[in-house]
């Protein structure tokens, strides 16, 4: 319904009547009402509860009378969205760049005393999925895990194989060398071996690129390498290793490794494994384990940010960047925004993605394992939120088993998808996306047309921001128009 905010001065007698009433209640509500002296505002477009197509023309009209009856000019009534934000000024805006999905949209007045009146209606812009499909880009590779392309290499998609191959596919070729072999150097198979790949933001001058895997022994490792002469064959020789971690348990290893906006490196690490967290990992905060890593690797080794959020900790490791996660399995920024998606995989009932924004200083504790979701973990039990950062979105188990999180579309071949966040489920083959808009998982789609059939291990983004998912069973498939 319409939300005129306040009502308009009542004359001298009636107030006084109303005020005779208030002193006789005794109420003692603290809260202040609205002024009586403030502007009354009316919108008149769009309806209350309205339905329009993303995209479409929205014309926003209304006005505002002051305590006095006149009419206020359009210089001060300002609209706003409860997604988008400000949308401008006036009495009447159209607008045809609306967010997809349910907004609060206000009229505000101020009158020349300072006093601001508001109304407000509610406002669903449905969103217009383009046609989409896959097109498969190649297959047959042994549980690929990972896809990803140097800075500005338009020519070569990067295929990281759980069992310790990293494949080039040149110009929608795959190559028969491996760009390196890590096979004989990790332990393999359940949630173990090569797990995570990222190239040097400078890779093109650098030749610079980390790898994630799990040793012989079933420890995290972090290494360095860099190209051969041959720029489709890595120098095995080259290898450093940047940094170690102790695993007590062979399950929930995490591996991802990105580049942020910011150019250090990320490194997401699960809880360390068996089930519930029987070690505490997910809260506590001096070790890595359960944790997102920012790291400076520009140097021969890695430093500590002096922007992380523990940087001059002697109690916490200087390391995290944030905490509270049980296997942050794939995650991804936004290449445009520079906001940073998490798929955690649950324990037993609930999967999550969160969502962190671009300008965190970090430090935010997703709940693990106090929470599993938005429920207490487990889930019968109660638990103290404060402090938490709930997921944007969870699932229960009846509808998948493990998320498996993706990337946001900023690709060019398909506009209409630009801010789309793809993810997937790993157990039940589905794909769905959502937008992520005034903090909230808007716009959500089931994605049918999009599944490639079995078991999605991941997404991948090429240097172009083209989007690809990637099945255990070995093939890589593009999202594309029809």
């Amino acid at each position: 319904m319409v939300v005129p905010i306040p009502m308009r001065r009542m004359f001298p007698s009636a107030l006084t009547g109303l005020l005779a009433i208030a002193v006789a209640c005794s109420s003692t509500d603290p809260r202040p009402g609205p002024d009586p002296n403030a502007p009354v505002v009316t919108i008149t477009s769009p309806a209350d509860n309205a339905s329009v197509p993303e995209s479409s023309a929205v014309l926003l009209a209304g006005g505002a009378v002051d305590d006095n009856g006149a009419v206020l000019p359009g210089s001060v009534l300002l609209w706003s969205s409860s997604i988008d934000g400000a949308l401008g000024t006036g009495d009447s805006v159209v607008l045809s760049t609306l967010t997809a999905g349910h907004h609060t949209i206000t009229l505000s007045a101020t009158d020349t005393a300072g006093l601001t009146g508001q109304a407000s209606v509610t406002l669903n812009v449905v969103g217009t999925a383009p046609t989409l499909g896959l097109d498969t880009i190649a297959s047959g590779f042994d549980s690929p895990i990972f896809l990803t392309a140097p800075p500005g290499d338009t020519t070569r998609l990067f295929v990281v194989e759980q069992s310790g191959a990293i494949r080039i596919i040149k110009n929608g070729v795959v190559l028969g060398t491996p760009f390196l072999n890590l096979h004989d150097s990790l332990s393999t198979g359940g949630e173990q071996g090569l797990l995570g790949l990222a190239f040097d933001p400078n890779y093109a001058t650098t030749g610079r690129f980390f790898v994630s895997y799990t040793r012989q022994n079933g420890d995290s490792r972090l290494a360095r390498y860099n190209v051969s002469a041959d720029p489709d064959v890595a120098s095995e020789a080259s290898g450093v290793t940047i940094l170690g971690v102790p695993q007590p348990y062979s399950n929930h290893n995490g591996g991802g490794i990105a580049f942020g906006p910011d150019n250090y490196l990320y490194f997401g690490l699960g809880d360390g494994g068996s089930g519930g967290d029987p070690d505490g990992h997910g809260q506590r905060r001096d070790e890595l384990l359960g944790s997102m890593l920012r790291l400076d690797v520009s140097g021969a080794t890695y430093t500590i940010p002096g922007t992380n959020p523990y940087a001059s900790s002697t109690a916490f490791r200087q390391e995290l960047w944030n905490y509270g996660l049980r296997n942050p399995w794939r995650w991804s920024f936004d290449r445009l925004t520079g906001d940073l998606y998490i798929g955690d995989v649950g324990q037993g009932d609930y999967e999550e993605v969160d969502v962190q924004p671009s300008g965190s200083s970090g430090g935010e504790n997703y709940g693990w394992n106090t929470m599993e979701g938005t429920h207490c973990y487990p889930d019968a039990s109660p638990c103290n939120q404060a402090g938490l950062a709930l997921p944007v979105l969870d699932y229960g188990h009846g509808q998948g088993c493990s998320v498996t999180g993706g990337y946001v579309y900023r690709g060019q071949d398909i506009p209409s998808l630009q801010g789309t966040y793809f993810y997937a489920d790993y157990c039940s083959g589905w794909v769905r996306s959502f937008r992520w808009s005034g903090g909230q998982a808007t716009a959500r789609l089931d994605r049918p047309e999009l599944e490639p059939g079995g078991n999605i291990t991941s997404f991948g983004e090429d240097a172009r921001g083209e989007l690809y998912i990637i099945t255990q069973g070995g093939g890589v498939h593009r999202i594309v128009a029809r």
